[in-house]
């Protein structure tokens, strides 16, 4: 059996009023047959749309998405959490966090920060730094200015990148004793492509970036030396023949990937679909394919052994999908919880 920790927006939706009784919640997934069970809400907090985890499992991190972004504390206990504290995000909407040795990474959408706070075992110290950028895309209404959406490390481990939906761009920080500091731009994707998350391949050559503008994944050739990435492939991020009906390619939002093994997997929104990419031994995606999920919007998923288990935001619901579907109904299982944002694996 496997613990998942949820996290969920308002049950209206994201942009809508936080603190209407949104949280973080527990699944049990059941690692043989993909059922889950015992959804149970730990704690409530205001709009836990990302949610993170030290490496020990101990110490449980939420990004409050709102304006006026925080980060809250929860200390990890045989079966539930308890809250530590609550501190500013360094910008508005955080919808991205990343554990990074001492210090938690927090991508601020709306005001398109990059924030690095300080971590002890149980806490978050105040201060810390906060990035900004400028620029825009050609997607008036989405890329008026910088959109921090997701942060990595680069291969190799001398950089850390954000990237950057308003701009087209992965930002580029050098890794320091001190902190980060700003080193570049890491790679510039085709005009309104609007990177959203990324994945590396497990060698560190490949890079590949969904656009959740254009529809399509991204492949980057990358170098480790100088962490930069040029582009080698670009697919659609609903592909093959779908075995069921699907809305509107217009009407499609990628959002999350996964790499694991030879699958790369890609969730996308308004067309409901999971996609997954076949990656050849030459870095490039081969067979796409996508199946319906039978329910709407889903925003984040995690690949759990041979299990996917995705959240369906708009359908209050989480979905479980055999990852080696074939001809078949790929969904085994389903389980009503409301707004599912994130997707957790407990360590």
């Amino acid at each position: 059996m496997t613990q998942l920790w949820i996290g969920t927006y308002p049950s209206a939706g994201a942009g809508t009023p936080v603190g209407r009784g949104e949280g973080i919640w527990s699944v049990d997934l059941d690692d043989a047959t993909g059922v889950l069970s015992d959804a149970r809400q730990l704690v409530v907090t205001p709009a836990p749309s990302f949610v993170a985890t030290d490496p020990d499992g101990r110490v449980l991190y939420a990004g409050n998405e709102h304006a006026d972004g925080a980060v809250t504390t929860f200390e990890v206990t045989g079966d539930g959490l308890v809250e530590g504290g609550t501190r500013p995000s360094g910008g508005d909407d955080p919808c991205h966090l990343l554990v990074d040795g001492d210090r938690l990474l927090v991508a601020n959408y709306s005001s398109g920060t990059l924030a690095v706070i300080e971590r002890t075992d149980d806490a978050l110290a105040p201060g810390g730094q906060v990035f900004g950028h400028e620029g825009g895309g050609p997607v008036a209404d989405r890329q008026d200015g910088p959109h921090a959406h997701f942060v990595a490390v680069a291969p190799g481990g001398a950089h850390v990148l954000v990237v950057d939906l308003g701009t087209d761009e992965l930002r580029r920080y050098a890794r320091t004793d001190d902190g980060l500091r700003p080193d570049g731009i890491a790679a510039t994707l085709p005009a309104g492509t609007g990177p959203r998350h990324l994945a590396f391949s497990a060698d560190g050559r490949f890079a590949y970036v969904v656009g959740e503008l254009d529809v399509a994944v991204h492949v980057l050739a990358w170098d480790v030396a100088t962490a930069t990435g040029t582009l080698v492939q670009s697919v659609p991020a609903v592909a093959g023949q779908v075995a069921g009906p699907v809305a509107p390619q217009g009407a499609a939002l990628p959002s999350h990937v996964v790499l694991d093994g030879e699958d790369l997997f890609v969730g996308v929104r308004g067309a409901d679909v999971l996609t997954r990419w076949r990656v050849g031994a030459d870095g490039l995606l081969t067979d796409g394919r996508s199946v319906p999920l039978g329910g709407r919007w889903p925003r984040h998923f995690a690949v759990v052994g041979r299990w996917v288990v995705a959240g369906l935001e708009k359908s209050d619901e989480l979905v479980v999908l055999d990852r080696a579907w074939g001809d078949d109904d790929a969904v085994v299982a389903r389980l009503p919880l409301p707004a599912p944002t994130c997707v957790l694996p407990r360590p």
